[in-house]
């Protein structure tokens, strides 16, 4: 719980980000799981930069209005042990009916980073894809 809620950014401007809705917290284990099935995978620790964000936060960093993030249900990681987020991606692309991935997101803008989400009912699974300043496109792409 602590790695999906501890928040940088929270710190510097004095901002509480600890879930209070136990549907929350239920949504950030299993996100937890599928963060635990990420890294057996990649067989490396992963680096989350951002997991469960308050409203405050989500808006403090420019978050989308109805982020999974809000719900406990995302996360953004790096993982330097297995190569850089492009790798990852790459590899965890055609994992993502294996190992339970709803979304699966290659972000790369100035810095780069992989976001993922747990399945939800409300949106489509398995969606691959990448952001860049481009726009976004189908797939994971350079």
């Amino acid at each position: 719980l602590h790695e999906l809620i501890r928040s940088d950014a929270a710190d510097r401007n004095g901002i509480d980000n600890t879930p209070a809705d136990p549907a929350i917290i239920e949504n950030l284990r299993t996100l937890a799981m599928m963060l635990q099935r990420i890294r057996a995978s990649l067989n490396a620790p992963i680096l989350v930069s951002s997991g469960y964000r308050c409203a405050a936060l989500n808006e403090l960093v420019g978050g989308q209005g109805k982020s999974d993030h809000m719900l406990g249900l995302a996360a953004d990681f790096r993982v330097p042990a297995f190569g850089t987020p492009l790798d990852v991606a790459r590899h965890l692309a055609p994992l993502v009916d294996r190992l339970q991935i709803g979304q699966l997101i290659y972000e790369n803008f100035t810095v780069s980073w992989v976001h993922v989400a747990v399945p939800t009912p409300r949106k489509k699974a398995n969606r691959v894809i990448t952001l860049n300043s481009a726009g976004a496109h189908v797939g994971v792409t350079a």
